[in-house]
């Protein structure tokens, strides 16, 4: 069922096993500071503000629903923008270490003041383009609206390994980017998002490129 109120946003994000009520208000003063912030400079929609809850922190929540319970190590977000999903994961999962990337200067200053504002002692704010991050061994990789599928593999795959969760929102292009996929060994499949009827999150493991792939992590 899709959500489709701030309030049934509310009602989700509160049964959700990460949140409580430390969490929920680390998420108060994220939406305060993006209120704020957004006045300053485009993070997101103004329009989109009206139902933040709904259209970017339980948005973000959500990828924690595909996450395997054993699952643990570093979360990496791509393309991190105005913090989603990578703030609200680090807000509702203290102990895991969150990287984001942001390579937009602007991007970077907000990412670096709201975490410290929030109190995530657990965010590493990488601000530089994917290129120039040096690779570490990913348990997850996050990415919204970061880049067309096959060119967001081919920039990240060296972050991955035989066990890293790949969670990537993707729209109404999820099942279509992922049909058009060629040349990866991967396990990926379509789930329906919760916020959107229309959108998919791509979720799933990767081998590594088709004939190169090997056991453990690769370049």
């Amino acid at each position: 069922m899709t959500i489709s109120t701030e309030a049934k946003a509310m009602a989700w994000l509160e049964k959700l096993p990460e949140a409580d009520s430390v969490s929920i208000k680390r998420l108060q003063t994220l939406v305060d500071l993006l209120a704020g912030e957004n006045t300053r400079q485009n993070l997101v929609s103004t329009a989109s503000l009206a139902s933040v809850w709904l259209r970017h922190i339980v948005d973000s929540a959500q990828l924690l629903t595909h996450v395997p319970r054993e699952t643990s190590g570093p979360w990496l977000d791509l393309g991190t923008g105005a913090g989603f999903p990578g703030l609200v994961i680090a807000a509702l999962s203290p102990e895991r270490p969150v990287h984001l990337v942001e390579s937009r200067a602007r991007r970077i200053e907000w990412l670096r003041r709201a975490a410290d504002a929030i109190g995530l002692h657990n965010v590493t704010v990488h601000g530089a383009r994917l290129e120039a991050v040096e690779s570490f061994p990913a348990a997850i990789i996050s990415a919204r609206a970061f880049a067309p599928l096959d060119k967001l593999l081919t920039l990240s795959a060296r972050f991955s390994t035989a066990d890293t969760v790949w969670l990537l929102p993707k729209g109404r292009s999820a099942a279509q980017e992922l049909q058009e996929l060629g040349g990866w060994d991967h396990m990926f499949h379509v789930e329906q998002s919760l916020t959107d009827a229309e959108a998919g999150v791509i979720v799933g493991t990767l081998s590594g490129p088709v004939r190169q792939a090997r056991k453990g992590q690769y370049p």
